[in-house]
């Protein structure tokens, strides 16, 4: 098996099902919820910071949709994707991940410990200067 490969599949797990320690956790009793704390970049510059709950990405593994739920309704705010579900998927070019939603990429992400950060412009096709950069937090919610 080839290093990237297990690489993807780390991170699958990280969105969704799996202890910092990389022991698996049965998806049935915890399930990571990431919150979108921050917003940077643009063209403007912007600055945006968000409470926790505001706005909530939930990766599902198993069928491979991203759930969000927006609750910022200030429209003049950059806050990534509307209310809604979601296909995603993870491209892995010559080993930086690139996260795919809905057949349009994102950009780059990097998951460490507890926070997810994806970044526009480093993209698949090459970098730029005008995306923006989003900061997640990741908690954890016990099911039963």
């Amino acid at each position: 098996m080839k290093k990237s490969v297990v690489l993807i599949l780390s991170c699958f797990f990280i969105f969704s099902s799996c202890s910092n320690d990389g022991d698996p956790i049965d998806p049935q009793k915890i399930k990571y919820l990431w919150h979108l704390v921050k917003v940077t970049g643009g063209v403007a510059g912007i600055d945006e910071e968000f409470n926790l709950e505001t706005i909530v990405w939930a990766f599902n593994d198993a069928n491979k949709t991203l759930v969000v739920e927006n609750n910022n309704d200030d429209d003049t705010i950059e806050d990534g994707l509307d209310s809604g579900t979601y296909e995603y998927s993870v491209l892995d070019v010559d080993g930086k991940n690139y996260l795919t939603v809905n057949d349009n990429e994102l950009g780059s992400f990097e998951i460490s410990q507890s926070t997810l950060v994806i970044n526009q412009n480093i993209m698949s096709t090459g970098n730029g200067a005008d995306g923006f950069i989003y900061t997640f937090q990741r908690t954890i919610l016990l099911v039963d």
